[in-house]
């Protein structure tokens, strides 16, 4: 690529040889996700994967994610901080394909850029191979678009996509839920990537609130600033642990639409999640977004997890056991309601 430079398209505002720098230095990163369908190496045309160990399954089908970080990108803009963002990317998509019981196989990125900076691409990326490595899926590829007059040149805006595989007889679908089910919580990180507009507007984000970076006891010594840009979790281990050994009815990923949107997406006609309010561990930034905001709390519940990031049903009998496994993979679940009869979906009291 030494020979390929046009000084007509970097007049325009375009360096294609930052592109081809930029995809050098990401490529220690990528190496790192490599798993057992891996095969080429990036910068073909195309992202490849081997599906030669499929041949076990029953009726393998492919399951798909995309999802971008949202606004949450201007705060990293904002703070300088940009390898943990790419987990978020990665969270977000990863997170929803595991809710059908599927397993990530490989990961694609898109970063559109006012201008292409290396060194500020390479960045982004470790944290995409991060989320990758979280997951146990193979970075295969991406896309870096510089866009000159479209963005301004420090701005990014960062999306992908997840493919995820599952043998049909072992997807989860919710159809094998029932009265005296009960729902599990799986503690969330913080707010995740959703709800960010509305962070913007509490605490002053766009102009730079000087307030974000005073550190806060209320939050364990960390500033606004840190306590919302810390990345999504991830929670494929822990739920393919799960459903290796737990008959689970149902997952619910509680993204932008909080509680009242998200666990209804898992429960069936004629059944309602009734969740006991006052069992979630609300985490303390959700307790200074309100603060700060004046906003009420069936907002807070529409809007943010609240410290649930995912939640899980599983039959009674196996609520001790689901725990254990959880917990025995790094998640400090607990129950926080059941499964009753009822056509509302959810109820929250």
């Amino acid at each position: 690529m030494n020979n390929s430079r046009s000084e007509s398209y970097a007049a325009a505002g375009v360096d294609i040889t930052a592109g081809y720098k930029a995809v050098e230095l990401m490529k220690k990163h990528i190496a790192r996700t490599r798993n057992e369908g891996s095969l080429d190496e990036v910068g073909g045309f195309g992202g490849c994967f081997d599906l030669g160990f499929a041949k076990g399954m029953e009726h393998p089908i492919l399951v798909s994610g995309t999802d971008g970080c949202g606004t949450k990108v201007k705060l990293a803009i904002l703070m300088d901080k940009h390898d943990t963002i790419g987990i978020d990317a990665v969270a977000m998509c990863v997170n929803d394909i595991i809710c059908v019981g599927a397993k990530p196989l490989y990961f694609l990125d898109y970063i559109a850029c006012g201008k292409n900076i290396p060194e500020k691409i390479a960045e982004i990326v470790s944290g995409v191979a991060e989320g990758c490595v979280q997951s146990g899926c193979a970075l295969t590829g991406g896309e870096t678009a510089e866009h000159p007059g479209l963005m301004p040149v420090e701005d990014y805006d960062l999306a992908g996509f997840a493919v995820g595989i599952v043998d049909k007889p072992k997807m989860i679908d919710n159809s094998k839920m029932s009265v005296g089910d009960v729902v599990i919580a799986l503690p969330s990180t913080g707010i995740h990537s959703n709800g960010f507009s509305l962070c913007r507007k509490v605490f002053d984000i766009d102009n730079n609130n000087p307030e974000l970076y005073v550190e806060r006891e209320e939050l364990g010594g960390k500033s606004i600033a840190e306590a919302l840009l810390v990345p999504t979790r991830i929670y494929v281990k822990s739920i393919l642990a799960l459903i290796e050994n737990v008959d689970v009815k149902g997952i619910s990923h509680i993204t932008g639409g909080g509680f009242y949107e998200n666990i209804p997406r898992s429960i069936p006609d004629g059944l309602c999640a009734k969740i006991n309010k006052s069992a979630v561990k609300v985490l303390p930034i959700f307790d200074v977004i309100a603060k700060w905001g004046n906003v009420p709390e069936r907002d807070m519940f529409n809007t943010y997890n609240m410290g649930v990031g995912m939640s899980v049903v599983v039959p009674a009998n196996q609520v001790e056991e689901a725990l254990e496994i959880l917990r025995a993979n790094g998640e400090d679940a607990y129950v926080i309601g059941e499964i009753i009869e009822g056509d509302d979906k959810i109820i929250l009291e």
